[in-house]
């Protein structure tokens, strides 16, 4: 005689193994959660952002995996890196930390800054002022901030912002992109990290990169703490719920 208590504890053992790997599936080959916790993206991304990466766009390494297995080198299935994606790597000096920024020079390419230009083989990247950038309305508080339209050479345009004049970065040697390897910029452009910065991200091995951002799935503005359960609908961006990211 079977004991059905047994039986029932085993199929619930069942389902959340099958749960758990279901989740980590597709958490390592099609999409993976990630929280933006500093500005050096804004206005693209703003702390406090919840986003979907698709961990396909670009192919498998072993940083697709949780841990980071060293099972292989290089990447299968891999595709290519359009100029203007959004990605999230890992930290090419340590392996372990995930960044995020935007991809704005490929394998070859020149890329320099000159007065805060960005150049992109000897050629400036087209940049349009526009209106400021309010932080208060998005909730981080702090003085207006110049913003910009910058268009890639492939066509891509997405919004920068430029604190002000003469920042230690606006001003920097030609970095000649080496084979299978990427340069990145956060979009803001005066505190970012990033690889114009010595020390700092430095050339992106095309093996470090995890995927492409594609979409915001939540976005809160850090005005309520974990317990004010009243000030949580306050607290959220609805705006940038499901939104896209360019």
């Amino acid at each position: 005689m079977t004991n059905p208590n047994k039986g029932g504890l085993w199929e619930t053992v069942k389902t959340v193994v099958y749960a758990v790997l279901i989740a980590l599936g597709i958490r390592t080959f099609a999409y993976e959660p990630f929280n933006i916790p500093s500005g050096s993206m804004i206005p693209t991304l703003l702390i406090g952002d919840y986003l979907f990466v698709s961990k396909f766009s670009y192919g498998y390494s072993r940083y697709s995996f949780p841990f980071s297995p060293p099972l292989f080198s290089g990447r299968i299935f891999q595709q290519d890196v359009d100029r203007g994606d959004v990605a999230v790597f890992k930290l090419p000096r340590d392996g372990s930390t995930d960044y995020i920024k935007r991809i704005v020079g490929l394998p070859g390419d020149r890329i320099q800054m000159k007065k805060g230009i960005l150049y992109i083989n000897d050629q400036p990247v087209e940049r349009k002022r526009i209106e400021d950038f309010e932080p208060g309305v998005r909730g981080s508080g702090g003085p207006p901030v110049a913003q910009y339209i910058e268009t890639l050479p492939n066509g891509r345009s997405y919004r920068t912002l430029k604190v002000g004049e003469d920042a230690s970065l606006d001003d920097t040697p030609v970095f000649h992109v080496p084979p299978g390897h990427y340069f990145a910029m956060g979009d803001n452009r005066d505190n970012s990290l990033d690889s114009r910065a010595a020390g700092g991200v430095g050339f992106i091995p095309a093996e470090n990169l995890i995927g492409r951002a594609e979409f915001l799935f939540f976005s809160v503005n850090g005005q309520a703490r974990i317990w004010e359960v009243w000030n949580w609908p306050r607290a959220i961006r609805y705006d940038r719920l499901l939104t896209a990211i360019h």
